[in-house]
């Protein structure tokens, strides 16, 4: 079977997977508000292709916040250039609490130390709303390769230098960053290969095209429940309460190892100070609905609901963070 032909059947199982339950919310009706916000549809903009876990997490916050407000919220996906094209779109937005980003430490964190430049400030074209989640990334590989543990998949790169490919969903994502400092700190030489978004490297890696990838826990925890793929180790300090019996990279043998995503939401700078109150209330609240904590928390998210000030903190805090990563890994873009 050719490529295309084994990709299709995961492709559209992957975004069914991911975008059924939320088909509708675009639809949610009108019921306007006493203050006068919102009176029209709203968008979130998500800097990442459907079908993976920026999107994930956006449909799911997205469905309940547009039956809170009563005006559809519309998911736009626009990505491209590890989520800068989609951030910069979103700073470019009027400010008027009519469209919200989903962020994340790829966007914000990242690619300010990796790219050249960025259109956008990460500080200061933004107010925050709320962190939403952390979650780890987990170290897989296909079924093929004879690998069960991080001191296997060492022993294999060492003996096959430059021999062993890993996938990611494109230059200056959080997953290429996570395999440059494991290649590092383990000392091995494994090739990069780039897909335009992370569903399109998660497909190749279960069709067995690439063998190894640090995938996103949310659209790949499934492939990894029908042992599709073979976990080896998460990217946390700690193991995963999703995954108990997957030991951590930092508990194999890489101790300075710890390697988290995030996931947060924003408005463009400038938004008024009564609309970030109520969208941080209103959002922080959804956190808390049963259905949200289940669905999430039973993809191995960590649901981290903050004050704005907090959430604006943090961000300054990972800048900091992972632009040592960055030049202490020394990982460039391809």
């Amino acid at each position: 079977m050719t490529h295309a032909g084994r990709a299709f059947p995961l492709l559209a199982s992957l975004l069914t997977w991911s975008l059924a339950p939320f088909s509708v919310f675009a639809q949610a009706p009108a019921q306007g508000s006493r203050d006068g916000y919102p009176n029209k549809p709203m968008r979130m903009i998500v800097p990442n292709p459907a079908g993976g876990g920026v999107d994930i997490l956006a449909r799911t916050i997205g469905q309940p916040l547009s039956e809170k407000l009563g005006q559809p919220v519309t998911v736009d996906n626009r990505p491209g250039a590890g989520g800068t094209i989609g951030t910069g779109l979103m700073a470019r937005s009027a400010p008027d609490g009519y469209t919200l980003g989903m962020v994340h430490e790829g966007t914000l964190a990242i690619a300010p130390a990796l790219y050249r430049s960025v259109p956008y400030d990460p500080i200061k074209d933004f107010s925050p709303i709320t962190l939403i989640a952390k979650l780890p990334l987990i170290l897989a590989v296909h079924p093929s390769l004879p690998v069960k543990t991080v001191r296997d998949l060492i022993a294999l790169a060492r003996a096959r230098p430059g021999q062993i490919d890993y996938a990611s969903g494109g230059n200056g994502t959080a997953p290429q960053l996570a395999a440059e400092v494991f290649k590092i700190m383990a000392k091995v030489k494994i090739n990069h290969v780039p897909f335009k978004g992370g569903p399109p490297a998660l497909i190749a890696l279960v069709a067995g095209e690439v063998p190894v990838m640090f995938i996103n826990m949310l659209p790949g925890l499934p492939y990894i429940k029908n042992r599709q793929l073979r976990p080896v180790a998460v990217t946390s300090e700690r193991r995963s309460a999703i995954l108990p019996d997957i030991p951590s990279i930092k508990e194999s043998g890489l101790r300075d190892y710890n390697v988290v995503q995030w996931y947060g939401i924003v408005v463009p700078s400038g938004t008024p100070a009564a609309i970030v109150a109520r969208l941080n209330r209103e959002i922080r609240q959804i956190l808390d609905l049963t259905g949200v904590k289940v669905r999430l928390q039973g993809e191995g998210a960590e649901l981290a609901g903050s004050t704005p000030e907090a959430f604006s903190a943090y961000i300054r805090s990972e800048l900091a963070h992972w632009g040592k990563a960055v030049r202490d890994s020394g990982a460039k873009l391809d």
